[in-house]
């Protein structure tokens, strides 16, 4: 058996040199967009997350953290090994079983006084629907996020519970934190803050030209003549795909994004998401976040689905909250709203309700499983000129 094996085995081994240049792991992505890539890293690696537990996560030497993630997947080591133990703070660990409980976690929160936290977005709205007047959280010190978008009104919610700010951060599988509000920064809730310390990070148009302030561009990495600390060798015997996204001098995120007239950058969504309408084009993140502030969402999508007039028309996949029902006034009543806070085209024409969003198994919503279960459906949307 297996357990024999490892009790026959040596406790010494032969070490094989090896350099830093030389692969270290590979890591699957999670398959937000297509199917997953193996991606290859060095053993520069692991230094790299120093940034990431140090710099943003603002771990505390002697303290206790906890991220968020199953272990097969880069987050884990994002948060849960090298750079953590490397800047000295414990790591918690625990195992979620069946479906997760916001009060369950608060509860560990308080009896095992975490010191520094990283979830998901959506751990964070369902924390903030919480009563956390209950919980003693004195001890907890800072809390970070990464991995899809941080809704403001979750922001300001578990602010106004906590006292405590969410810093927002930008990062992949191939790379340790790309973007990220530091502490040394004031966060602008929605923002997922400025470049890391050894990213140099241009934003990039159609054309490969850098972006002006407020222009929309492909988030790039400035490699040429760079060591950037934690970035991917490439993907593991996929040398077409490498080159596809790193070539001449930038690798290339797949992430759109805008930079504001002080720095903070703003995500706008993957490019495979982007939806082209009526020669308008449009991040799925706004329009969400504009249907989130409608107290009868709880969760939502916005995907583009085909249409002979628009190229595109957009699509919102909804997930209602506790006392909603579907209606044709309730999707009236979402269609205006959105109308009403953000630009008129933006609005979804087409609304369908759902119990759950599909997700990877990291917790990311797969755009596209909903766009590929669209092309089996008939949907005609309303004609009415923009």
């Amino acid at each position: 058996s297996l357990s024999e094996d490892i009790e026959k085995a040596s406790p010494d081994f032969a070490r094989r040199p090896n350099k830093n240049s030389d692969m270290m792991l590979l890591y699957f992505t999670s398959g937000t967009t297509g199917m997953p890539k193996m991606v290859a890293h060095d053993y520069t690696y692991p230094l790299g997350h120093i940034l990431t537990a140090k710099f943003w996560q603002n771990v505390i030497d002697g303290g206790l953290h906890i991220t968020l993630s199953d272990t097969g997947w880069a987050k884990c080591t994002w948060g849960k090994i090298y750079g953590q133990w490397t800047a000295g703070t414990a790591n918690f660990v625990y195992d979620f079983e069946g479906k997760f409980e916001p009060a369950d976690l608060l509860q560990m929160l308080q009896d095992y006084k975490v010191t520094t936290f990283c979830g998901p977005a959506t751990v964070y709205r369902f924390i903030a629907q919480q009563d956390i007047s209950k919980y003693d959280l004195r001890s907890l010190k800072y809390c970070v996020t990464a991995g899809e978008p941080l809704y403001p009104e979750v922001y300001q919610g578990f602010l106004k519970s906590t006292g405590l700010k969410i810093m927002e951060g930008f990062g992949q599988t191939e790379s340790v934190v790309q973007v990220a509000n530091f502490p040394w920064m004031e966060p602008k809730p929605g923002s997922m803050g400025k470049p890391s310390p050894g990213y140099d990070i241009v934003l990039l148009d159609d054309d490969g030209r850098p972006c002006e302030v407020g222009e929309e561009g492909e988030i790039c990495v400035r490699t040429a003549g760079n060591w950037t600390p934690g970035l991917f060798m490439g993907y593991y015997r996929d040398d077409e795909l490498t080159k596809r996204v790193w070539h001449d001098g930038y690798y290339h995120t797949g992430d759109v994004a805008w930079r504001d007239e002080d720095g903070y950058y703003w995500y706008v969504g993957r490019n495979d998401d982007m939806i082209k309408s009526s020669g308008y084009r449009i991040g799925p993140f706004e329009v969400e976040s504009a249907l989130m502030e409608h107290p009868a969402v709880m969760e939502c999508a916005i995907t583009g689905v085909p249409d002979e007039l628009r190229g595109q028309v957009i699509k919102a996949t909804v997930v209602l909250g506790k006392g909603y029902e579907p209606s044709d006034e309730l999707v009236v009543e979402l269609q205006n709203h959105v109308k009403s806070v953000t630009a008129p085209y933006k609005y979804p024409r087409i609304i369908e309700f759902v119990d759950v969003l599909p997700r990877t198994i990291s917790g990311k919503v797969r755009r596209v499983e909903i766009r590929t279960r669209d092309t089996h459906k008939d949907y005609k949307p309303e004609l009415k000129a923009d």
